[in-house]
């Protein structure tokens, strides 16, 4: 055999070894991002995060931010963030460790402590490859233009949608002229 057929073996060879590693980091990551897409479907992350009204979620702007405020009185009203890839509107600047550090302590990139509503204790007690696997899927998802109103203050008009939380004991806002009470 001549040195340049040996040369085209080992290439043809090196070639081969190539595409199955990448085949098989593929297969990893397409495995990664299913798990990621379980668990975010599991956790219910699309009822606080993807727009909906009167149970007719805009699965056009999945994960893409809600445009309803959960009001926990005294505290403020918070709505589900845009949770999509869009780097303007989203977490589309954010790299995977901190989406799995904002998911398992509350905390934002730029500081920010995530809202009393968002549970992020849930996923501090899961196992790090879990939560890697949500931030790999939701780095793969498509991204949604969507800038999300909020939060808002006490005492600060709110410009969207608002459902209150409240706690045992707390009275239910009285009612207004344009919502007739019940006999």
């Amino acid at each position: 055999m001549k040195s340049s057929e040996h040369y085209a073996v080992a290439a043809a060879s090196f070639a081969a070894l190539a595409f199955l590693m990448l085949t098989a980091t593929r297969a990893a990551e397409d495995s990664e991002i299913a798990r990621g897409e379980y668990l975010v479907k599991i956790a219910g992350c699309s009822g606080c995060h993807t727009p909906d009204l009167a149970g007719n979620p805009d699965m056009t702007r999945y994960l893409g931010g809600s445009n309803v405020a959960i009001e926990i009185p005294g505290v403020g009203a918070y709505a589900g963030r845009n949770i999509t890839p869009d780097p303007e509107t989203g977490i589309g600047n954010w790299t995977a460790d901190q989406i799995v550090t904002t998911l398992q302590t509350g905390t934002r990139p730029d500081g920010y402590q995530e809202a009393p509503i968002m549970n992020w204790a849930l996923f501090a007690s899961m196992p790090k490859e879990d939560v890697t696997a949500i931030a790999a899927y939701l780095r793969s998802i498509p991204a949604v233009k969507n800038q999300v109103a909020g939060p808002f203050q006490p005492g600060q008009k709110a410009t969207t949608f608002l459902l209150r939380e409240l706690p045992p004991g707390e009275i239910v806002a009285p009612s207004s002229d344009r919502v007739p009470s019940r006999p």
